[in-house]
């Protein structure tokens, strides 16, 4: 990462509009608004700490990366990004079942398919950031053969997406026993 372009900033913006007209899509449909936001909440606050921290130990891999505040604050920007494609995941997966706590009721095709779009989104992502010249990954970085992108990156959006939402719902189903 050499310097922040406009351009990086295209795509979060686009994916805060999608996450707030989700959020407001699904507003209107709940019975209880107030566990709604309170779950909306729970998936945002996990969202962000979980790939804050894969952000931060996989930094290495990427070129000119140090543990310094330029970088460290860059890889809470890319959580903040991160977070907003879970919320876009968690909105068309409760627009295809037509539940916004689709999560509570899943089975391992859910499990499958929510891996699988995270998996190809994020090669799609990682192809075009680094064909823009956003960031490049040091000789550390295992590639995936044929698209040469980042294992890491990639498996970032394969195994948190499904980790946040099995998370999230078990710390707001503790709380909802605490209340």
């Amino acid at each position: 990462m050499e310097e922040l372009s406009p351009g990086i900033f295209v795509v979060p913006t686009i994916a805060l509009t999608l996450v707030i007209l989700g959020y407001l899509h699904f507003a209107k449909r709940v019975a209880d608004r107030r566990n709604y936001r309170r779950f909306i909440v729970v998936v945002a606050v996990t969202a962000f700490a979980l790939n804050f921290v894969w952000e931060l130990v996989q930094g290495p891999l990427y070129e000119g990366f140090e543990y310094d505040l330029k970088h460290i604050s860059f890889c809470a920007l890319a959580s903040v990004a991160d977070m907003l494609m879970v919320f876009i995941l968690f909105f068309v997966f409760g627009l295809i079942h037509k539940n916004v706590f689709w999560i509570t009721n899943t089975d391992v095709n859910v499990v499958l398919l929510l891996a699988f779009v995270g998996f190809s989104g994020a090669i799609l992502a990682e192809v075009l950031h680094t064909m823009r010249g956003d960031w490049s990954y040091t000789e550390t970085m295992p590639l995936l053969p044929v698209v040469d992108v980042g294992i890491s990156p990639v498996l970032q959006f394969t195994i948190l997406p499904w980790l946040i939402f099995l998370i999230s719902i078990k710390l707001f189903e503790k709380r909802m026993k605490v209340e």
